[in-house]
């Protein structure tokens, strides 16, 4: 495969040897069938934050939607290009899943490119920053607090990011009808990369949580 990466490549002959193999039929009752995620999950791209691995899903069952900083845009039918909207629209009204996780995560560059308005653009057209203006109300509140360290205010902005997200997904019409049916449930949850923990928002008052695994 000398057209991929030689990683890549070798991480998919490790794949077709090991879980293809173990999972062969899975894969083809997919391919027939169809898929059947139960949960809509919209994380960041951040590559030390993969949904899949977190929550050990197997093939079929995460759809997983991911962009800088897990932001959810609200509605805005302008006839613009919406991938996330787009992916929203799709989950919920042709898949149908059941429910939705908006998951954030610790060290995240874009909430960190957010409390840093000023610094150089991260690319030539600063896509980031006009795509992280989506909490740039949060972003200017929190910068402002000089009680709170440099850590404090990326992880309290990386957790508000979260609630702004989910009262987003409650802006889409198909969202606020199925959640007031009792047919779909959204979630929150914020995952730090040094420890591996997760933490669950409370729906009721948004505070974050460790949920007992034991």
């Amino acid at each position: 495969m000398t057209h991929l990466p030689e990683k890549l490549a070798d991480g998919y002959r490790s794949f077709m040897a090991g879980r293809y193999t173990s999972e062969r039929d899975r894969y083809r009752t997919l391919a027939r069938e169809g898929q059947e995620p139960h949960t809509m999950v919209i994380a960041c791209c951040d590559s030390r934050a993969a949904p899949e691995l977190i929550f050990d899903a197997g093939p079929g069952e995460l759809f997983v939607v991911r962009n800088v900083a897990n932001l959810v845009p609200p509605y805005e039918p302008d006839g613009q290009f919406h991938g996330t909207s787009a992916a929203l629209e799709f989950a919920v009204q042709s898949l149908k899943v059941s429910s939705i996780l908006v998951l954030g995560h610790g060290r995240c560059g874009g909430i960190s490119a957010a409390l840093s308005p000023d610094a150089p653009p991260l690319s030539p057209g600063d896509f980031i920053g006009r795509w992280m203006k989506l909490v740039s109300p949060a972003a200017e509140a929190v910068s402002g607090n000089e009680l709170m360290t440099v850590s404090e205010r990326q992880t309290a902005l990386e957790r508000i990011s979260i609630r702004y997200s989910i009262a987003n997904l409650r802006t889409f019409p198909c969202v606020q009808i199925l959640e007031k049916k009792e047919r779909l449930k959204i979630y929150g949850a914020w995952f730090d990369i040094s420890t591996g923990e997760l933490w669950v928002m409370d729906p009721e008052t948004g505070n974050f949580e460790r949920p007992d695994i034991d």
